[in-house]
């Protein structure tokens, strides 16, 4: 049944602003291991204090597996603080962890997203500051207008872990089967389409999902009218703009580019690198995260071919695209003992933690952090390959009211209304355009 494309945005920003309204009262820490306990004392963390320090993360094995040799190490450097391991895979975990985080029960350490900063303490009380323990974490080690990025009302919520932005990954091993170049620009893209489809019905050269959608459409809309999606919290595109944003994704569907989502809706998996499709190569190509590469290619029956592609260019007015944190280590202001949770984020991503870490969670945003995980080898070459050109091609800010959840809910979140409505044919891109894709607080695009 058609939704009213106004009402759902609405209903959309509504539900994130009181969610976030929702998670603004916070509480603090309440020992004495404060930031004025620890100027008088010292870095509490070499005491011999009995601590227990509870830490959250989501992720793949590989993380789980670094992060917990990590921790194995921190407490063999710290034998009186004990860290409780909380992990788990992406799916859910964001909306477990609003709950933790409203219940003042959430994890001492957490690893965040970069828009929780935005959603669960917008007002800078829900996450210690960490400027007040800077004897502890040296926040010298990361770039300032990085560090900027993690604050809330002038406090900084989170250490920045890493830096990223989405750029295509192909199968190079399926576009040589066919005979096709890697696309480069809209007309060999479109021609990629066409080679597939003469190929297989079933074998596309670009997958995207609903979210990617919405980024590709916004990635296109920048490279060709050079201005950035939103600023100062304002939509800067026409709805006209964003009707011919629309009508190029359609194109891609029309071309064989992309599969419909009641194609890929059909084939019942959950994520492009679980799909058979993906698995087998006749989905040979995706746009991610940098961060996101080996996940891709370890799925891949055969990955020889796994290629990190060039950004392709739609005019020539911008390059397209945008980087952003990609996630952060943040301290809850339930936690009991933030000097020791503290010592924990350094080891992790300023010391001798980081040379374990590597590049699990994305290249590290640390300067010394990157210097140990490059010594010890543990740098993947894929991730910072991918990482160091998208990051030197892509020039637009990103709004952090984009990635909501309630915008990104993959059963009735507002994209996938918007491009599962738009791809089954029941909004024409008139129709769809006419609430478009939220925006900050300001909500959708001018009409």
């Amino acid at each position: 049944m058609k939704r009213n494309f106004k009402k759902a945005v609405s209903l959309a920003l509504a539900s994130t602003m009181a969610l976030s309204l929702a998670a603004c009262g916070g509480t603090s820490a309440s020992t004495d291991t404060t930031a004025a306990g620890k100027a008088e004392g010292g870095d509490s963390a070499a005491s011999n204090e009995e601590v227990t320090l509870k830490f959250s993360w989501w992720g793949g094995d590989a993380r789980h597996e670094a992060t917990e040799k990590a921790i194995a190490a921190f407490m063999e450097k710290y034998p009186n603080i004990k860290v409780e391991a909380e992990y788990g895979a992406w799916t859910g975990w964001e909306e477990k962890q609003a709950l933790a985080i409203q219940g003042g029960n959430a994890a001492d350490v957490m690893q965040i997203n970069w828009n929780w900063i935005t959603s669960y303490s917008g007002n800078g009380k829900n996450f210690v500051n960490l400027d007040e323990y800077s004897d502890v974490i040296d926040l010298t080690q990361f770039d300032q207008e990085v560090l900027d990025q993690c604050k809330a009302d002038g406090k900084l919520m989170a250490v920045p872990i890493s830096l990223t932005g989405r750029l295509f990954y192909w199968n190079k091993t399926t576009f040589d089967e066919i005979g096709c170049e890697l696309p480069t620009d809209e007309a060999s893209l479109l021609a990629a389409g066409e080679a597939f489809k003469a190929y297989g019905d079933d074998y596309y050269p670009l997958a995207l999902g609903e979210y990617d959608r919405a980024i590709f459409l916004v990635y296109y809309l920048e490279s060709k009218y050079g201005k950035a999606w939103v600023e100062n919290n304002e939509c800067q595109y026409t709805e006209e703009e964003v009707v011919d944003g629309l009508n190029f994704i359609k194109s891609l569907e029309d071309n064989h580019v992309i599969p419909t989502r009641p194609t890929m809706i059909a084939a019942g998996f959950d994520s492009i690198d679980k799909s058979q499709e993906w698995i087998d190569g006749k989905y040979a190509g995706i746009f991610e995260w940098d961060s996101s590469a080996n996940k891709y290619q370890s799925a891949l029956a055969d990955n020889s071919g796994f290629t990190v592609g060039e950004e392709i260019k739609f005019g020539d007015k911008a390059n397209g695209g945008f980087s952003k944190v990609s996630m952060g280590m943040a301290i809850t202001s339930s936690c009991q003992h933030p000097v020791e949770a503290a010592a924990l984020i350094d080891f992790l991503w300023n010391g001798e933690g980081a040379a374990i870490m590597g590049s699990e969670c994305g290249i590290p945003a640390s300067t010394a952090g990157l210097a140990a995980a490059q010594a010890a080898d543990a740098v993947k070459p894929l991730v910072l390959e991918a990482n160091t050109k998208v990051l030197a091609f892509v020039d637009m800010p990103l709004d952090p009211y984009f990635e909501s959840s309630k915008l990104k809910d993959t059963t009735d979140g507002v994209y996938t209304d918007v491009f599962d409505g738009f791809s089954y044919g029941d909004y024409d891109a008139e129709e769809a355009a006419d609430a478009p894709l939220p925006t900050g607080k300001s909500g959708a695009c001018p009409d």
